[in-house]
C-alpha cells in the first residue's frame, strides 16, 4: 500500500537533554529573485534554551598550521555520526546524527537535543542525513531512510525547539548505500535535494525516478514550477550527490561521488544529464555535462560542500581533507588541500551565521574508520 505523500512522524522531543558531542555553464532559470551569498542564509534564533550539560565539550584548541594557511579550533567533541549542520544566526547549529537519530542544537558549551526522529531507520549509507532551513527561520527540512525509502520531513523551528514534523515528500528510492541527503534552500526560496540512485545505475538516468538526481520542490513538497520534467526532477545522471551550495550569483555547484576512478564538481544546470552510468569524471560527449573538477576517490569522496570568500570548500570523506576550489565566475583554479589527515573523514562544511569562519564536522563515528580521541568534532575554521 503506497504512503500518504504528507503524513506526520513519531517525534520524540527533548529540549533539556544535553551532550557534548560530535561543461555548460548556465544558472538556475531566471525565475529566481536576487540571489545571496550562502553565509547570510543562517537560521534565526533567539535567546537559547537552559540545558545542563551532561557531558563537558572540549576546551577550544588551535591546530598548528603553516604560514597563510588556515586555522582550526575545536568547538564541541563527542558527537556521534554527525550528517547534516544548519548554523543559527545566535551563533548556534543544528547538527543532525546519522545513526541517533537525533537533531541536536549546540549553543556555547551547551548541547540540547531538539528531536529523534523515530521513523529514520540508519542502515550502512542511511538514516538521519541532511539538514536545511528557510531564510526566515520559521522551517527546518531533515532528509532522512525510513523503512522503506527516503523521505523529507518539515518541522516548525520557534528558536528553542522543533514542532512535530510533517513529511513532505516521500517515495524517494532507497539503499543501504548512495541514498543521497543534502538539502539547501535557493535563493528562489525552493529546496534542492539530492538523490542518491542506491546502487542501482540506471535509475539515475530515468527521468521519472526520484533516484540519482538533484530535486527542485516547493517547501511544501510540490514539483516547483518551472521543472524541466513537469515532476520533481532539476537535473539527472548522478550517481551520489553529497554537496550543494549556490554561489553569489546564484548558481548551483554540486560535489558528487564517482565510482572507482572519478570523483566530481560539477555546476549544475536545469535539466542537464550528468552522464551516470555512461561516464564517470569528463568525456561523456555533447549530449552530457562534464565536470568542472575531478579527483581520484582516495583524495576526495566529497561530501559537504560550500562557497567562502570567493572558493567553494568540499569536505573530503575518504580523501580527509579539506578540498578549496577558487572561482573566477564559473570557472574553477587549481584545488588546494588543507588538513590533509588531521581530523580524519570530514563530512560537512558550512559558512557560520557571520561570514567569518567556516564550520566542518568530523565523521569518524559512522563505522568506516577508527574513531579518535574527542571524536566526533565541530570544527571553526579561520583565515
Amino acid at each position: 500500500m503506497s504512503l500518504p505523500r504528507r503524513s506526520f512522524l513519531a517525534l520524540t522531543a527533548a529540549v533539556g537533554v544535553t551532550a557534548a558531542c560530535s561543461n555548460p555553464t548556465t544558472p538556475p532559470p531566471s525565475t529566481s529573485p536576487t540571489p545571496v551569498p550562502s553565509a547570510s542564509r543562517a537560521v534565526g534564533s533567539p535567546t537559547p534554551s537552559s540545558a545542563t550539560p551532561s557531558e563537558t565539550p572540549s576546551e577550544p584548541s588551535a591546530t598548528p598550521t603553516k604560514l597563510g594557511e588556515p586555522k582550526a579550533t575545536e568547538l564541541v567533541t563527542g558527537l556521534t555520526s554527525p550528517w547534516g549542520l544548519v548554523p543559527l544566526r545566535d551563533g548556534g547549529f543544528l547538527v543532525s546524527e546519522r545513526d541517533t537519530r537525533r537533531i541536536k542544537r549546540i549553543v556555547g558549551r551547551q548541547v540540547a537535543v531538539v528531536a529523534t526522529v523515530q521513523d529514520a531507520e540508519p542502515n550502512a549509507e542511511g538514516g538521519l542525513l541532511g539538514l536545511a532551513a528557510t531564510a526566515d527561520a520559521r522551517s527546518v527540512f531533515a532528509y532522512f531512510t525510513s523503512g522503506r525509502d527516503n523521505r523529507i520531513a518539515r518541522f516548525s523551528w520557534d528558536g528553542n525547539r522543533l514542532g512535530q514534523p510533517e513529511v513532505i515528500l516521500d517515495g524517494i528510492p532507497y539503499g543501504a548505500r548512495h541514498n543521497g541527503g543534502r538539502m539547501i534552500v535557493g535563493p528562489d526560496n525552493l529546496l534542492y535535494v539530492s538523490t542518491g540512485e542506491t546502487g542501482d545505475r540506471e535509475l539515475a538516468q530515468d527521468r521519472d525516478s526520484l533516484a540519482g538526481k538533484i530535486l527542485r520542490i516547493t517547501t511544501d513538497g510540490d514539483p516547483a514550477p518551472g521543472n524541466p520534467f513537469d515532476n520533481e526532477v532539476f537535473s539527472y545522471g548522478h550517481r551520489n550527490v553529497q554537496g550543494l551550495v549556490f554561489d553569489p550569483e546564484g548558481r548551483l555547484w554540486a560535489s558528487e561521488f564517482g565510482d572507482s576512478t572519478w570523483d566530481e564538481l560539477n555546476l549544475i544546470k536545469a535539466g542537464g544529464n550528468y552522464g551516470w552510468p555512461q561516464v564517470e569524471g569528463r568525456g561523456g560527449g555533447s549530449d552530457l555535462i562534464d565536470p568542472l573538477a575531478v579527483w581520484s576517490p582516495s583524495d576526495a569522496s566529497p561530501s559537504g560542500l560550500t562557497y567562502w570568500k570567493g572558493s567553494l570548500y568540499l569536505a573530503a570523506l575518504r580523501g580527509e581533507r579539506l578540498w578549496e576550489v577558487p572561482l573566477d565566475g564559473d570557472e574553477v583554479g587549481e584545488p588546494i588541500a588543507h588538513f590533509t589527515e588531521t581530523y580524519g573523514r570530514l563530512r560537512s562544511v558550512e559558512v557560520a551565521a557571520d561570514g567569518e569562519s567556516l564550520l566542518v564536522l568530523t565523521n569518524n563515528t559512522d563505522g568506516r574508520t577508527q574513531p579518535r580521541d574527542g571524536d566526533d568534532r565541530l570544527l571553526r575554521i579561520t583565515r
